[in-house]
């Protein structure tokens, strides 16, 4: 598994400042994606442990509100398992920041009983669509993506919005 880049402090990618990932590979290719360096599977760098302990260190800073995790698509078969790995780690340490996650697989078809889920906050789930792209949504692109409380989702057993969208 590779990623692509870490952002040690972003706005745009959640609520607050985070640090954000993005995992490297993605096979949906969406017309104008916002990162199409990141569908490469061997571009990038290597995730690694190491990886995993410099985003941590990163969240320490009392300012870091939380940690997103983008792509690329880190929900691939070939990214799922660190991003859990990454997701566990980073929610047990700071069980009181949020874990924010994009990809274009959907929470209620392709991402059911992923161990991942248990570590989630907020899921951005659905491709990019150029011809829904709406530029006053506030953490999609396209019309067609959601923003999902995950917990919540989780708990009621359907899908809940995140409130703040």
């Amino acid at each position: 598994m590779r990623y692509n880049k870490i952002r040690k402090m972003d706005i745009s990618n959640g609520p607050g400042v985070r640090v954000s990932i993005f995992m490297q590979g993605c096979t949906f290719h969406c017309k104008n994606c916002f990162n199409p360096e990141t569908h490469d599977f061997m571009g990038g760098q290597e995730f690694t442990q190491d990886t995993i302990e410099q985003v941590l260190g990163l969240c320490e800073n009392q300012n870091i509100k939380g940690l997103s995790i983008l792509g690329g698509e880190p929900m691939h078969p070939m990214n799922i398992e660190g991003s859990t790995q990454l997701a566990k780690a980073f929610k047990e340490k700071f069980p009181h920041k949020t874990l924010w996650v994009w990809t274009g697989f959907l929470f209620d078809k392709d991402l059911q009983n992923k161990e991942i889920l248990n570590y989630i906050d907020v899921l951005v789930d659905g491709q990019y669509v150029d011809e829904l792209r709406d530029p006053r949504l506030k953490y999609s692109g396209s019309s067609n993506q959601r923003v999902i409380d995950v917990p919540k989702s989780l708990k009621q057993g359907k899908i809940i919005f995140f409130e703040n969208s």
